[in-house]
């Protein structure tokens, strides 16, 4: 099994969960759900700067300035951004739903509960 095959049905399985747990009714599942679309989010711009294991983003000393020499440092620091970014994100919501919950007496999406 390649690398690449490995990488993609992880993106995937991370967005289908995601998505899953975006359309459920829980505050909690929504909030892990956007969690979930992040991480898939950052592996998929990892996987957009080329696969090189082995390979570094810095210029070395005798090895020749050529692209198939080095991994493109752009993707890894875009994913670090979106990592800060998504903690705070994620934080924030924690913080939105635990308040919400107080003021409802309710953890459902939309402030009541179903009705049985």
């Amino acid at each position: 099994m390649s690398l690449e095959f490995l990488l993609a049905s992880g993106i995937g399985v991370l967005c289908a969960g995601g998505f899953w747990l975006i359309l459920r009714a829980r505050t909690f599942d929504v909030i892990l759900g956007l969690t979930f679309l992040s991480y898939a989010v950052n592996l998929f711009l990892f996987s957009v700067g080329r696969l090189n294991p082995g390979k570094t983003p810095l210029l070395k000393e005798g090895v020749a300035p050529l692209l198939s020499n080095y991994t493109d440092p752009l993707p890894q620091a875009l994913v670090l951004t979106a990592i800060v970014i998504s903690m705070a994100m994620t934080v924030l919501l924690l913080v939105l739903a635990l308040q919400a919950r107080q003021a409802n007496a309710s953890d459902h999406a939309d402030g009541s509960e179903p009705r049985a």
